[in-house]
C-alpha cells in the first residue's frame, strides 16, 4: 500500500508533520493555534458562535506565536458568517475549516484570496458532494471524537472516504497516539486530526479543571448526549452531561416533547467548562481516547511522539 506522507496539500503549507489540531470552540484560542502551527503542525482556531472583533483578536494572538500557517474554523450556523469571512480574509489566513453546514456559497471567494478549505464530514456521500463543490481536502471524523459528532466509527468512515475522493483525506477521532496515527495512514489518510489530545496540553487554556477531568478520565468515561432529539455531542461523564441525557429520555416519553428544555441545558454549556471548570453546569466536550492521555504535555513534545510512533510502526524515515 502506499503512504503519501508527503502530500502537497501539507507542503503548500509548510508543515513539518501532517498532523492538524482540530479548530474546538472556545478551547482553540490563538496562544493553542499558534504553538501548534510554530512547532510544525497547522493550528486551528475554534471560533464558534464568535462575533467577528473576537476572532481577529484570537487571529492576532496567533501571530505573535508563529509567523507559519495557521486555520480557523468557521461554524456555519453562526449569525455573524458573513463578518466573520471578512475578518480571515483581511487578515490573510490560510486555512478555513468549517462544520455545521455547507461552504459551498464561500469556496470561490475564499479560493480567490489563496485560502485553502477543509471541510469536517461524518459521512461518505457528504464527502462526495464537498468534492464536487471544490474543497481542498475534507476531515473524515469518527463518532469517537469529543464535540458533535455523526454515526459512524473513524475505521470504518475513512477507507471508505478515501476509496469515493480523490481529494486528501485526513482522518479524525479516536487519535493520541502514534498507534492511532499509523492506523490512520494505513486506512489511506493523507493526515490526521487531533483534538482531545491538544486539550491536555500546556499551550491549552481550557480550565485547569478540565485539562484534570481529561487526564483523569477512563475509557468509559464519555457519553453521547442528543441521542434521543438530535444535535449529538460526546462529552465527558459529568453531572450535567448525566442530568442533560436523563432530562431527554424524559422529554422523548412526552406525547410534545419540549425540545427548547432540552436546549436550555445546553446553552452556554460548553463555554461554562471551558472559561470556568464548571462541573455542574458544564459541557466538558471531549473524546473517547480521554482514557488514554494520562499526563499535560507541551504541543511540540505531542507532536513529535505521534510523529515518532507513527514513522516507527511503519518503518519510514522521517
Amino acid at each position: 500500500m502506499s503512504i503519501e506522507l508527503n502530500n502537497p496539500l501539507f507542503e503548500k503549507l509548510g508543515m513539518k508533520y501532517p498532523i492538524i489540531q482540530g479548530g474546538m470552540a472556545w478551547a482553540g484560542t490563538g496562544r493553542l493555534a499558534g504553538a501548534v502551527s510554530e512547532a510544525g503542525g497547522l493550528g486551528i482556531i475554534g471560533t464558534g458562535y464568535w462575533q467577528a472583533d473576537k476572532v481577529r483578536t484570537e487571529i492576532r494572538r496567533a501571530r505573535e506565536i508563529t509567523d507559519k500557517p495557521f486555520g480557523v474554523n468557521v461554524m456555519l450556523l453562526s449569525r455573524h458568517i458573513r463578518e466573520v469571512f471578512d475578518v480571515i480574509i483581511e487578515e490573510g489566513v490560510r486555512v478555513v475549516a468549517t462544520g455545521a453546514g455547507d461552504p459551498s456559497p464561500f469556496i470561490d471567494e475564499l479560493h480567490a484570496h489563496g485560502i485553502l478549505v477543509i471541510p469536517v464530514i461524518p459521512s461518505v456521500g457528504l464527502a462526495k458532494m464537498m468534492e464536487k463543490k471544490g474543497v481542498d481536502a475534507v476531515v473524515a471524523e469518527g463518532m469517537e471524537s469529543g464535540g458533535h459528532i455523526g454515526m459512524l466509527t473513524t475505521m470504518t468512515l475513512v477507507p471508505q472516504v478515501v476509496d469515493a475522493v480523490d481529494i486528501p483525506v485526513i482522518a479524525a477521532g479516536g487519535i493520541a497516539d502514534g498507534r492511532g496515527a499509523a492506523a490512520a495512514f494505513m486506512l489511506g489518510a493523507s493526515g490526521i486530526q487531533m483534538g482531545t489530545r491538544f486539550l491536555a496540553s500546556e499551550e491549552s487554556e481550557v480550565h485547569a479543571d478540565f485539562k484534570a477531568a481529561v487526564v483523569k478520565a477512563k475509557d468509559i468515561d464519555t457519553l453521547v448526549t442528543g441521542e434521543l432529539m438530535g444535535n449529538r455531542a460526546r462529552v465527558l461523564k459529568t453531572k450535567m452531561s448525566k442530568n442533560f441525557v436523563k432530562q431527554e429520555r424524559f422529554e422523548i416519553q412526552k406525547e410534545k416533547p419540549d425540545a427548547q428544555a432540552i436546549e436550555n441545558l445546553e446553552n452556554g454549556a460548553l463555554r461554562r467548562a471551558v472559561v470556568d471548570g464548571d462541573k455542574e453546569n458544564g459541557a466538558f466536550m471531549a473524546g473517547q481516547i480521554s482514557g488514554m492521555i494520562h499526563e499535560l504535555k507541551p504541543v511540540a513534545q505531542i507532536l513529535d511522539d505521534v510523529w515518532t510512533g507513527a514513522t516507527d510502526l511503519m518503518g519510514i524515515e522521517k
